[in-house]
Order: C-alpha cells, then structure tokens, then sequence
C-alpha cells in the first residue's frame, strides 16, 4: 500500500500538464466601473456595449441542432462583481414557467439559465450557478470532469429575473471574494452558459454539442480579465441561539464561524458550538433491504466543500460524526493539486451510547492528463485513546470526451489488522444518449469493521461484478416523445467463494408528448443470509407533467421479499397554491403478509414553503410512520437579512428525531440570530 501511494504521487507529479486543446468558443468580460443594479432590467448602457453570446446548440432534444429559441449572453465585471446578463427569446412569451422558488431546489423544471465558471482553467471543476424568472438561486460545484455535482457550496450573488415582450430576461452578479481563483492579469477562465426550455423538454448551451452538460472539458473561454486579489480576507460570523423546550429549563447558547482567506486559492474555517439544532429531521423511507440507508448530510458545516471527499467506496461518512463541540476545515488549490482538510470534536452522545471523539480527515487530489486527477483520502476517529479509520487513494481518468475510468484502492485500520483491503475497477462508455459500465470490487472480510467508525461500507465480504447499460430514443412523432431504458447486473461471492447473492434489474419508461410517462420496472434477486431467498419485485408508474416543477406521479408495486409477500403504494405531488406558497406531499403505504413484527407501514410527508421573498420564507415539514407510530413537525421562519448567512431564525419542533426513531421531544422554540462581519 505504502508503495502505491508513493507511486500514485510521482506520477501526479511528473506527468505533463493537460494536453493542449482549443476551446469550442471564446469570449471577452468587459470591465466597467459603473454601478450595475440586479434587478433582472439590463437597462445600463454597460450592457449595450458588452459582447452578445448567442448561436446556442442543443443538448436536448435535437443534440447537435440550433436552439429552438434565441438565446443572448452578455458578459461584464468589475473589482468586486462578475455580471451576466440574459435576453430569453420566446415565441410564446406567456408560456413562460417561473413556479420553484426553494434555494437549490431543482430548477430544470423551470424555464431557467445558468453559469459555469472553471476558475482555474484546469477542465475539471467548476462553480455552477442557476436562475430562473423569480430569481431563485441554485448553485454548486462540479469536480472530476462533470463525474460529481455537489450542491452544498453556497456563494454570495444575486440574481433577479423579469418578464418582456420578446420573453424574459435575468441577471447574475457573482461576489469575486466568494470563488477561488488565480488574480492577476489577462486571466482566462474556462466558461459555459445554458438555458432550459422545460415545455420543449429542451436544453441548449453556448458550446456544443456536448456530450453532457457537466463535461467541463467541452467548455469554451473567458479570456482577458485583469483580477485583482480579494480586499477582504476574513469572515466572522457569530450566532446566539435560545431553546425552550415543554417540562425542561430554557437553554442560551451562544457559537460561532469564521473564515479566512490565507490567499486567493486557500482559506480556512473554524466553527465553535455551531448551531444544529434547527436542522430539518430526517426524512422516513421504505428499506426492502437489510443493509444500512445512506442518509444525507444537511448540517452546514459539513456541507460545505463535501464535494471533494466523493467516493465509490465512501472512506468518509460525515453523519458518523455527533454534533460537535468545535471543528476546523482548510481548502484550497495550488497549481495542479487541489487539498482540504477537516478536524472536529464531537460531543458524548448518550442517545447512541458513544463517547466524545476526535475526527480527522485529509483529501489530495493532483490534476494529471488533460481533465483527470489522481486522489489520496484519509479519515480517523480517535476514540478513548483508539484510533480507527481508513486510507486510500483513487483515480478519475478521463482518456475522452466519452471513455472514462474511475478506481479505488481502500485499507482499514483499527481492531481487525487482516483482511481490510478493498478496491475497485469501473471502466465506462459516456454519450448523450448512452451510458454503459463494468465494475469489479473487492471488500476484504473485516474492511468494514473499522471503516464504518468514519465511513459507510453497507456491506464487505464480498468480490463484487456488475455492469449498467442505459439508452435514451428521443422519438418525437406521434404521441411518443422519449423512450429510456435501463438495465443493470450485479452478482458477488464471499471470500469463502460462496454465491452470496445476484440481482437483475429492468426499467423502461416512455415519456408521451401530452406530459404523461408511464413506466415498469423489474428486479429479480437471490440473497444469502440464514438460507437462500429469491426476492422479486415489479413496479408500475404514472406521472403527470414531470418536466416541470408542478407535477404528480403515482407507483405500484408488488413481489416477495424475504419470504414475505408485499404491496407498496406510493405517491407523490407538487402544487402550487398561490404564486409564492407551494405544496409537496408523498406519502408510502407498505403491506407485508404474513407481518409478524408489525412492519407494514403508512408513511407521510408533507413540506409547505411560502416565500415572501427570496430570502424571506415559512416552511413546514410534518412527516409519519405508522409502524414506530412516529409523529414529527417542524416549523421554520427566515429570514436572510445578508443571504447567505446573516439570518434571524424562529424555529417549532416536535418529536424531532434521527431516521427510523419515534423520538420524545415535546414541544420545543428555538430563535437564532446570525450576523455576518
């Protein structure tokens, strides 16, 4: 092991750097020095004299093929912005969709716009920002060459959208202290636009036609900025919390953020009694599995740059981590390698029977080729004076445009020292319309004894293969308008060579030009546990208009699962109430026969959301489960006096507790007020 990752590290560092290649398109930022404001207008006269972008190219529907639609960028900035400016041609300007108001929600079922920013120019990652006509934010990250997009990085901009007679319009100003980038002059960043046309099912870019959306190494050129270094280096923001909680004393506390930029490309974070106490619950799911679900992490501080610590074996796993007492995090990027890392103490959590520990993790990745990277991750939890952890290292190659190869190479630490080694192998073949894989892990037989005191292994014991194929026909005559299928194979042993289990999974879904889908699926598997089980399950769907936000879908299903036959109905529905006030509601309903254990289970979720504005909203998220007989409500008010941080926070729970927990907590208010320095 040592010996690999010594050779993994003179590669990354005596490879060339990335083989020279044109970009599709380029383009010049104008800088100005008046005063622009976002109001969605693009009525100053800077706007008259930028470049016009347009010619934009399908991804969808018609790859390769004009938009349907004119579509213009403009491009400006200045010494603390970097404006972009839309002019959204519509031959039918009341068709126009602007219904998503929710930050990082989905936007793709809206008419929208977006921006890509490769600030280093390396072809491998990027920011990613989204709008539509209401001015909803959206925005992330996009590393290994489009393989991975992480929506937890959250920057300072703002957007704005406005209805005209020729269609729509939007404006996005980007905060240039908020991205990491190399100052200096005649800058060149790698750039994409796009813009979605959800009643057409179309997307459409300013470079094309591409092979996907995310494929940074298909993006064109923003050439000639002169960037100055970032004024301000620092970023402090303190919070106070209050709790009262029904039948316990009122608690104060008090935490803090802060931020500091050591440069342009690295800064650095340290949170202390950061606040986790409003973070929404965990929501219910139906498990027909008898492995672990991977839960999402939703608590700030560890959201942030996430991105980066993306593995197919998941060496770090953020929920294994309470809340914590104080934690610090640096990032940054120098040349061609890019490096964070992460230290927090957590707290005694009496609930789960664990004692205060000390987690570390570190993350490496070397830029090599022309958009691929080379990886080193290590994670430990130190624990009454034990250490358990994991390290390894991992590859993203991308040879071309279409053939990609993804590797990982994992041992573990701890109290099992034999059989702790893991890998994997995965080849694949990426267009627009066609995806198709080979995978072929190794798990050691104690990997994840130790691994899952920092990670998430569902499963070790077991030399794995699977395969997945997936092809999209776009039709377009008739009543049809897209077919997809999707096929997968998987089949693993224990080290002992027993057949331990095998799956085969089906799906077709036809999408019909009148906004309806209809769709089968179909799982056949072996599993071996205390004796052999042959479990099958066939699924039936309906949705309503799924290309927009605005959308209901209804499933069936049926089968036998470990011994047991079942039913399960699901549900859901999005609706807007009024222009601002929006409505999600699904809900499960599982019917086991024979059910001993009482398992069968109606399962219900409903979340409301009201925006008064942008940065001024109500949310409530109510959500059961029959079989722990769980009862769970939350209750929040914001308000985003300095998005995205500075805040006052009102928040009503009850019964607010981890996934698959009926949980006691009685009546309980919680205000919050943040500032931002």
């Amino acid at each position: 092991m040592q010996r690999t990752i010594a050779l993994i590290i003179i590669l990354a560092g005596v490879l060339p750097p990335a083989f020279a290649q044109e970009r599709a398109k380029e383009a010049t930022a104008l800088h100005i020095n008046d005063a622009i404001k976002v109001d969605g207008t693009l009525d100053e006269p800077a706007w008259q004299k930028a470049d016009s972008l347009a010619d934009f190219i399908q991804f969808q529907p018609s790859r390769g093929d004009p938009a349907s639609v004119r579509t213009v960028i403009k491009v400006l900035y200045d010494r603390r912005y970097i404006y972009f400016g839309f002019f959204c041609y519509d031959t039918e300007p009341s068709k126009v969709v602007g219904r998503v108001t929710k930050r990082d929600a989905d936007l793709m079922t809206d008419d929208a716009v977006s921006v890509c920013l490769d600030t280093f120019d390396d072809r491998r990652t990027c920011y990613t920002l989204m709008t539509n006509i209401l001015g909803t934010q959206y925005d992330g990250r996009i590393i290994d060459n489009g393989n991975t997009t992480d929506t937890t990085w959250d920057g300072v901009w703002k957007s704005a959208g406005r209805r005209t007679d020729f269609g729509w319009s939007a404006e996005i100003a980007v905060e240039l202290e908020s991205l990491k980038f190399e100052p200096g002059p005649e800058r060149t960043w790698g750039f994409q636009a796009g813009r979605i046309l959800p009643r057409a099912m179309e997307q459409s870019y300013w470079t094309g036609p591409l092979e996907q959306p995310q494929r940074v190494s298909q993006f064109g050129s923003l050439t000639g900025m002169d960037l100055e270094k970032a004024g301000k280096k620092y970023q402090v923001i303190p919070h106070v919390i209050s709790k009262f909680e029904e039948g316990k004393a009122s608690q104060f506390e008090a935490g803090l953020d802060a931020r500091y930029a050591f440069s342009q490309t690295v800064s650095g974070n340290l949170t202390i009694n950061p606040d986790f106490a409003t973070v929404e619950a965990d929501q219910e799911q139906v498990n027909l599995t008898r492995f672990e679900l991977n839960l999402p992490e939703k608590r700030n501080f560890f959201q942030e740059g996430s991105e980066i610590y993306t593995q197919r074996i998941n060496l770090f796993y953020s929920r294994r981590i309470a809340d914590i007492d104080a934690g610090v995090k640096l990032y940054g990027k120098s040349g061609r390698f890019e490096f964070t890392g992460l230290s927090a103490q957590a707290k005694k959590d009496d609930a789960l029977g664990l004692d205060s520990a000390n987690f570390t993790v570190v993350r490496v990745k070397g830029d090599v080729m022309k958009s691929s990277s080379i990886g080193f991750l290590a994670a430990n939890r130190l624990e009454g004076g034990r250490n358990r952890g994991t390290a390894g290292i991992d590859a993203s190659l991308n040879f071309t445009d279409t053939l990609h190869f993804t590797g990982q190479l994992a041992l573990s630490y701890g109290d099992r020292i034999k059989e702790d080694v893991a890998f994997f192998l995965r080849p694949s073949y990426d267009t627009a319309t066609f995806h198709f894989h080979v995978r072929y892990s190794q798990l050691g037989e104690r990997f994840g004894d130790n691994a899952n005191a920092v990670g998430f292994v569902q499963d070790d014991n077991r030399r794995e293969l699977d395969s997945a194929l997936t092809k999209t026909f776009w039709l377009r005559k008739g009543l049809l308008e897209r077919i997809g299928y999707e096929s997968n194979y998987n089949i693993y042993w224990g080290f002992n060579g027993s057949l331990r289990s095998w799956q085969v999974d089906q799906e077709l879904k036809v999408d019909l030009k009148n906004k309806f889908s209809l769709g089968i699926d179909h799982t056949q598997e072996y599993k071996l546990y205390e004796k052999d089980f042959r479990n099958n399950e066939t699924q039936l769907s309906l949705s309503y208009n799924e290309r927009e936000w605005q959308s209901a879908e209804f499933a069936y299903a049926f089968g036998r699962n470990f011994d047991r036959d079942f039913q399960l109905f699901e549900g859901t529905l999005n609706y807007m109430l009024t222009r601002n006030l929006s409505l999600e509601y699904s809900l499960e309903r599982l019917v086991f026969e024979p059910d001993p254990k009482g398992e069968s289970t109606w399962i219900h979720v409903i979340r409301t959301t009201n925006y008064f504005t942008k940065d001024l909203f109500l949310k409530i998220f109510y959500q059961t489960n029959s079989s722990i007989d769980k009862h769970n409500i939350q209750v929040l008010f914001v308000w985003r006096f300095q998005p995205p941080f500075g805040l006052v926070q009102l928040a009503y729970q009850k019964g607010t507790a981890r996934f698959g927990v009926r949980g006691t907590q009685g009546n309980t208010l919680f205000l919050k007020f943040a500032y931002m320095f």
